[in-house]
């Protein structure tokens, strides 16, 4: 019994350094949330490209706009949910984001989301010391959405690093983008 005991609390021992030494790896989603996990690979893709001699300091600001509609230049519940995935997976990555929601001194339409103008993207980084600003559009097609996000440079205005991937229109999507839930 004590055998027993005694191997019980080393494997128990074990598992629980192997616990603390693993890297965060993204969770494991069902089908149905395939959204999640391609915003959450997209970023992931986004920061593998950024060039080495443009490198981000984890511990200056990113601030995440609202995604637009590449049409209207408006924002749904589509574009706010994947800026929500997008910044949710900066930090997770260990980057330092901006929750422009508690802000005072940003644009929040009602309805729309955090959206950030050209001309506006100088004064808000200054104000809140960002380094980049995360943006992207979405464009729906008959079956597909497909998705830009860039990641910009505060200061200048460069972009710094983009991806674009591609999601099928499923139930979730459409009213996401349309307001229906059937």
């Amino acid at each position: 019994m004590k055998r027993f005991l005694l191997l019980l609390s080393v494997l128990l021992m074990v598992s629980g350094c192997a616990l603390f030494s693993r890297q965060i790896e993204p969770p494991s989603y069902a089908a149905d949330a395939r959204l999640i996990t391609a915003s959450h690979t997209a970023v992931d893709r986004l920061l593998a490209s950024i060039p080495p001699t443009r490198g981000l300091d984890r511990q200056q600001p990113i601030i995440v706009a609202s995604l637009v509609n590449i049409d209207d230049l408006q924002s749904s519940r589509l574009g706010r949910a994947i800026s929500e995935q997008l910044s949710t997976r900066l930090t997770m990555n260990g980057y330092s984001v901006i929750e422009l929601k508690l802000r005072g001194s940003i644009f929040v339409k009602e309805g729309a989301g955090e959206l950030l103008l050209s001309r506006e993207v100088k004064e808000i980084s200054r104000n809140h010391q960002a380094q980049a600003v995360l943006v992207g559009t979405y464009a729906p097609s008959m079956s597909n959405l497909f998705v830009d996000i860039k990641l910009v440079g505060a200061g200048d205005n460069h972009v710094i690093a983009a991806h674009d991937y591609a999601l099928p229109i499923d139930g979730d999507i459409r009213a996401l983008l349309w307001g229906n839930t059937r």
